[in-house]
């Protein structure tokens, strides 16, 4: 793993005062998260440091490495210049700091499309990213009470706030995302289902 105050010295001298307090927030809170959830928590730290690391890059840069990094990325993700900065940051965290952990690596490039079949990593990173300390959108108190109790409802939750965020601003919505969308949909309905055939 790599040395986290080195992380947070490089971060500190390339991202702006807002986006390195959220990058903290976001650590702070993917720790907390992993210790209810029993994922690691210093993969949990790390992941949630990083997962903003080539967001104010310049799109150029972005797009460079998005191609660079040779993952599966959608004709959706590569026409939403906004959606560039979660791939990007995968592979500067793998070719900067030498991380080769494919869990940190994907709680990274997922975090804000999300994905079906996340790890537990990939959910909490998601999900710290949403409720950070300096967010405060409506309904945010409520979306972390969710997170602190029920991992899946949660997702599911961020997933349709997500979409939603999306659809109003006219954006396009990633293969990816709709997949996740649909599995933590159909996992509530199964459970919702199983519970009133009690």
């Amino acid at each position: 793993m790599v040395d986290v105050d080195n992380a947070k010295s490089f971060l500190k001298e390339l991202l702006s005062k807002k986006r390195y307090t959220h990058s903290i927030n976001v650590a702070d809170e993917a720790r907390k998260l992993a210790g209810i959830y029993g994922a690691d928590k210093d993969k949990a730290y790390f992941a949630g440091l990083l997962h903003d690391v080539c967001k104010e890059d310049p799109v150029e840069i972005q797009k460079q490495y998005v191609i660079n990094s040779r993952m599966s990325v959608s004709k959706v993700e590569l026409a939403s210049k906004p959606l560039w900065h979660g791939i990007a940051g995968a592979y500067f965290t793998k070719t900067h700091f030498g991380v080769d952990d494919m869990d940190i690596i994907n709680a990274i490039r997922f975090h804000t499309v999300g994905r079906a079949g996340m790890s537990r990593l990939e959910e909490i990173v998601y999900l710290a990213d949403l409720i950070s300390a300096d967010r405060d959108y409506k309904d945010v108190d409520k979306m972390r009470k969710l997170a602190y109790s029920n991992v899946e409802k949660a997702m599911f939750e961020a997933l349709c706030f997500s979409i939603d965020s999306v659809l109003k601003k006219g954006g396009y919505i990633p293969h990816y995302t709709a997949d996740a969308y649909n599995q933590y949909a159909y996992s509530s309905g199964k459970r919702k289902k199983s519970k009133e055939k009690k």
